[in-house]
């Protein structure tokens, strides 16, 4: 059994799909904090708050790029988003805007299955080639690909690319970078397995 650490196959649409996320999610909260702003009695705190929050999380994708350990930033900013969703369900709900409350509560559920999803995406993940076929992560589980949905396999410099039947095409980047006669060994045994 052969075993390559790979960037996992979800990570650049993720990656893609960050700013807007964020961006949304400030969007929703300057909404928020119009809504408090018209009630009959504003809290000018909540105003404040949701204004900074939402001005925060539009320009946190900005930002992300200056974040060394960006997968922990990205994790706990869509943890406090989906915290400040339930709170803030929380206060629309005690001032009677049950609408606006289950709205929020329901962008909190996604917001912390998102962060949730993130983290497992961002955390490192394995590719396992055995005599049956290959095994690739996805979010919830493993799925195994046999070498009979196969062409071709063929692991070059940084990435392993899979050819199907169905011409479909699969590149997985390789995060440890094999030497030179592992990567032969590798080859070999793809092709072995394949034809």
């Amino acid at each position: 059994m052969h075993r390559l650490r790979i960037l996992h196959p979800n990570t650049s649409s993720r990656i893609r799909l960050l700013p807007i996320m964020h961006g949304l999610t400030g969007i929703l909260f300057l909404f928020n904090a119009i809504g408090v702003y018209r009630s009959p009695q504003p809290n000018w705190f909540l105003v404040f708050f949701f204004l900074v929050i939402g001005i925060a999380c539009i320009g946190f994708p900005f930002m992300m790029k200056k974040f060394k350990k960006f997968t922990e930033a990205n994790t706990v900013a869509r943890m406090i988003e989906a915290f400040i969703c339930f709170t803030g369900s929380l206060y629309f709900l005690s001032h009677l805007y049950p609408v606006t409350a289950l709205l929020l509560f329901a962008v909190g559920c996604c917001m912390a299955y998102v962060g949730w999803m993130e983290y497992k995406i961002f955390q490192p993940s394995y590719i396992t080639m055995d005599n049956t076929g290959i095994t690739l992560p996805t979010l919830f589980s493993k799925r195994l690909v046999g070498w009979n949905e196969l062409n071709n396999v063929i692991l070059r410099n940084d990435l392993l690319t899979m050819d199907y039947k169905n011409n479909k095409i699969l590149q997985l980047e390789v995060l440890d970078e094999p030497g030179q006669e592992q990567r032969a060994a590798l080859n070999t045994f793809f092709q072995s397995r394949v034809q």
